[in-house]
């Protein structure tokens, strides 16, 4: 799984506009189910996305954006710091406390040898997927508010389903994988824009999501050898 940025297999990751802005931090590998469990909140998670969006931000900064209240934001900023999600950035006045991002994106895995970690992992999983797919909804059943330039045909959805094995659906994910990274991966050619004063003027956050899943749900199919039925006809036939 992923937000801005998907990675193969069963791994989740935080990274691109959940990124580090100055782009010079490395990807931070999460074990720990206590961290994990830290993370899996929906304000911490607004709260890691708001940084990688403004860079910097004291918490009175983080609730004007988030429309939460300074202490509440205050409160989940020193929970981050506390699992190393976040540090001061320094440069506050006065009683200002600035907080960055500790990292360059995250990284998760639900399936790990601790039973505990992979509990903590679904319960992230939880969070960060109904805050990505609540967004996507959002947004793309509004495009008549979007700006105009991004008419349609710009962006919006495709969907195709397929009927692959396990190895044919990992090439295919991988091929995918492979031009989706080189788009929109953490060394393309927008990575610098992660820092807010390299935006050039009139430019949106723009979100890519790439999902892959088997469908669990799906109705079998009808029993062949059975000798179809008409329903209309008479039952006394």
């Amino acid at each position: 799984m992923s937000s801005e940025e998907l990675t193969p297999g069963d791994a989740g990751d935080l990274g691109e506009t959940v990124g580090d802005p100055r782009g010079d931090r490395g990807r931070l590998d999460l074990t720990d189910p206590k961290a994990i469990r830290a993370l899996a909140h929906p304000l911490r998670l607004a709260l890691i996305e708001a940084l990688g969006q403004a860079g910097t931000l004291t918490a009175t900064q983080a609730s004007e954006m988030l429309d939460e209240s300074p202490a509440n934001c205050a409160f989940h900023l020193r929970t981050l710091a506390k699992y190393g999600f976040v540090e001061e950035a320094g440069g506050g006045r006065g009683r200002e406390r600035p907080w960055r991002q500790t990292f360059g994106g995250l990284n998760w895995r639900t399936r790990q040898p601790d039973p505990q970690a992979s509990r903590a992992a679904e319960a992230l999983d939880q969070v960060w997927m109904d805050r990505l797919l609540t967004r996507a909804r959002r947004n793309l059943t509004s495009m008549t508010s979007w700006p105009e330039a991004f008419d349609e045909g710009v962006l919006g959805a495709s969907q195709s389903r397929l009927f692959v094995t396990p190895e044919e659906a990992k090439e295919v994910h991988a091929e995918i994988m492979k031009t989706f990274e080189r788009m929109v991966g953490t060394h393309q050619r927008f990575a610098e824009r992660k820092d807010p004063k390299l935006r050039p003027p009139g430019s949106v956050p723009v979100e890519f999501v790439l999902l892959g899943y088997p469908i669990l749900d799906a109705p079998p199919l009808p029993d062949k050898d059975e000798a179809d039925e008409d329903p209309d006809a008479d039952p006394t036939d």
